[in-house]
């Protein structure tokens, strides 16, 4: 019969949900006691009650005998994944099955111990297994709500393409904001994991780890409001253009949305001033370093330098490159050579470009990177 510790309603709820899948009475009541001080424990008495109890709700861990009558342990275990691919697996085996259980491994497995296990060896194993399913399924709702908020926003897109500049405008900024919220969800998750560590001990070297991951947390979170005041204005059509620094807004785009990234070396005149819009011209020096970056390059060189009347800004990498046809098209926008890309990266580029009296060049080959050339006109 499947049974369950109900010690308090309250401290249960608290507790992560462990399910004990054993034909044999004492070893499956002897597991469920060890654990029930801390874990909320459900039994079963065969494979085919455990597989009824996933379907019911999640649990943390599932430890699962190899050796059972009505069904193996490795048929429960595959049956179990075609339910649930974030819970725990724990697999219990008895001498002469210690190959079947490390086969286990290859159907889905996390763990397997040895039966009778050791009882600090199985609350310490729980635990540890237990804090894994969390972030697995931490990790799978945040793709979850990721993956709905595409859809929502390709559909609403589709609805609004009699305004065409509006579903494009869309469309850029999706594109613009998928690296820093990227970024953010990373880090917030292991935000959440140092702070309960911290919390526990009070360690300087914690403490560190929170402040540097808050610090990374924090300016990605300034650039996307960047974004978002951005598209505000945008719809106004009030986007105003001041002086701007090149060198220095480049070496902020460097330092904040690229979190100081080595690959990427700065070099030429200390300033290069030209009229403009600071949160455009970030998009584009954004776009070129992501391009670069994704294209497998490992150095990213950057030269301010100027010509006559113009700053020149070049940026070289030592990516993939392209061939003569498909810079051409990259140039145009609308077309990519990336799996998830949009096209829409050098094409806003050369669009922004443009608005600001500037010009765009691309010298590419296949195994030799790729340089792009940008001329502003100077601001004195």
């Amino acid at each position: 019969m499947p049974t369950e510790n109900t010690s308090s309603p309250t401290a249960a709820a608290e507790k992560p949900l462990v399910l004990v899948v054993d034909d044999e009475y004492g070893p499956r009541e002897s597991i469920a006691y060890t654990l029930s001080a801390e874990f909320n424990v459900v039994t079963a008495d065969r494979p085919s009650e455990g597989i009824k109890r996933v379907q019911e709700r999640p649990f943390s861990v599932i430890i699962l005998d190899v050796r059972m009558p009505e069904m193996d342990g490795i048929r429960a275990l595959e049956a179990i994944r075609k339910i649930d691919r974030d819970v725990s697996v724990v697999m219990l085996t008895g001498y002469g099955t210690l190959q079947t259980a490390q086969q286990s491994m290859v159907y889905g497995a996390n763990q397997y111990l040895r039966k009778p296990p050791d009882i600090a060896e199985l609350i310490e194993s729980v635990r540890k297994q237990a804090a894994a399913a969390a972030e697995r399924r931490h990790q799978t709702e945040a793709n979850r709500q990721t993956e709905q908020m595409n859809v929502a926003l390709k559909r609403e897109i589709e609805e609004k393409q009699p305004h065409i500049w509006q579903g494009r405008a869309a469309v850029e900024l999706v594109h613009d904001l998928a690296n820093p919220l990227t970024v953010m969800i990373g880090y917030a998750t292991l935000l959440v994991q140092e702070t309960k560590k911290a919390a526990k001990r009070e360690g300087g070297d914690e403490g560190k780890k929170l402040l540097n991951y808050a610090d990374v947390v924090s300016r990605a979170a300034e650039y996307c409001h960047e974004l978002a005041e951005n598209w505000r204005q945008t719809s106004r059509k009030t986007t105003q253009f001041t002086d701007i620094d090149l060198v220095n807004l480049t070496q902020h785009v460097k330092d904040v949305i690229f979190f100081s990234n080595a690959a990427i070396q700065i070099s030429g005149v200390p300033h290069a001033v030209v009229r403009g819009s600071q949160f455009e011209l970030t998009r584009v020096i954004q776009n070129v370093f992501k391009n670069g970056l994704e294209a497998g390059a490992t150095a990213l060189r950057v030269e301010f330098s100027q010509q006559g009347e113009q700053w020149e800004l070049t940026i070289s990498d030592n990516g993939a490159g392209m061939d003569a046809d498909t810079a051409v098209l990259a140039l145009k926008g609308g077309f990519t050579t990336k799996t998830h890309g949009t096209g829409l990266g050098l094409g806003i580029c050369r669009h922004i470009l443009g608005a600001h009296g500037a010009t765009l060049t691309l010298d590419s080959a296949p195994g030799r990177g790729t340089t792009l050339r940008m001329l502003f006109p100077a601001r004195h």
